[in-house]
């Protein structure tokens, strides 16, 4: 609990738990779900079409289409009957311009921005405002491991691709989070928003 008496639980839906019980019991040890915030991966298969595997999209949509959409459901019942809050998903500005070879990561991340968009509209008159944050281009290990990005040519080779001419650094990232968190941003709902240093 922090000064503002606010907690955070980091849970993992996937799997055999039931996401609704999962909030249920959130619900009685810590109070309602005010914000959510769908932070789920799935590694960005590198194939030509012709040879990525339907297992892999399926695996790509379960993780980032599937498992959000069932965590939102979850947590919305309780945001309507209190008519507000907040439901965000950190996406990805790869579907924004494409990416050859990526098409099942694309197709996914495209998926969980269409998603956004279309729950902001479902929503809206219950006041909870849905937003996707589009990422590209941020130090991440999940990403760009530290090896990599200690390899100054290496580094270099990845951050020509962006305008600004770096990678973000990790509370850049957070601050955009924390706003569109917070009360702030109330009036924001519906967008797909690039956080890529100028890429999309």
């Amino acid at each position: 609990r922090n000064a503002f008496g606010t907690q955070s639980k980091r849970i993992h839906p996937i799997g055999d738990q039931d996401p609704r019980q999962l909030v249920g019991t959130i619900a009685q040890q810590w109070g309602a779900v005010d914000v959510l915030v769908n932070n789920d991966f799935a590694p960005a298969v590198r194939a030509p079409v012709e040879d990525a595997s339907l297992d892999d999209l399926n695996q790509a949509l379960q993780a980032i289409v599937v498992a959000p959409f069932a965590m939102t459901a979850a947590v919305v019942p309780s945001m309507k009957a209190r008519k507000r809050g907040k439901v965000l998903f950190l996406s990805s500005a790869a579907p924004l311009r494409g990416l050859p070879n990526y098409s099942i990561y694309c197709a996914a991340r495209g998926g969980t921005n269409a998603l956004a968009v279309s729950l902001a509209q479902e929503l809206a008159p219950y006041n909870i405002q849905v937003n996707a944050l589009a990422f590209n281009f941020v130090e991440s290990e999940s990403y760009f491991p530290k090896k990599l990005l200690a390899d100054p040519e290496a580094r270099a080779k990845i951050t020509k691709n962006v305008p600004l001419g770096r990678l973000a650094r990790p509370e850049e990232a957070a601050a955009l989070v924390a706003f569109l968190a917070g009360p702030d941003s109330d009036f924001i709902t519906g967008q797909v928003i690039p956080f890529a240093g100028g890429w999309a």
